[in-house]
């Protein structure tokens, strides 16, 4: 078993920063494939990025590519989500999410999940 916890999120204005953090304990972390995935009210969960186990390996939605950066200090258990140019479409509860093989961007190949932060962006 692996227990997430997110962190960071809040409100912000358009054109603000959050960093996200999902805090892992469990079993070895470095053993996973992590992931960050984002729920807007009447939407599925839907996909926003991905690292493998080193951190040499990360995928992007298109919508946050050049805005949001992924990464994780498999010292300390974590795993981040940098959030820059904020957009209000960006509004979501994110989640973090764990697998043993790769970084995907199907939800149903995520074993783990956090319960989620609240991220809202105020245009």
């Amino acid at each position: 078993q692996v227990q997430l916890v997110e962190s960071g999120g809040g409100l912000v204005q358009a054109g603000g920063s959050l960093r996200l953090s999902c805090a892992a304990s469990g079993r070895t972390f470095s053993n996973y494939a992590m992931g960050w995935f984002r729920q807007a009210p009447g939407r599925e969960r839907s996909f926003v990025a991905a690292i493998d186990w080193s951190g040499r390996d990360t995928d992007y939605r298109s919508s946050v590519k050049g805005r949001f950066t992924i990464s994780r200090d498999n010292a300390k258990n974590t795993l981040y989500l940098q959030m820059n140019s904020l957009k209000p479409e960006d509004t979501a509860v994110y989640y973090c999410a764990a697998n043993n093989k790769a970084p995907y961007r199907d939800t149903d190949e995520y074993d783990y999940w956090g319960q989620g932060t609240q991220v809202t962006v105020s245009s």
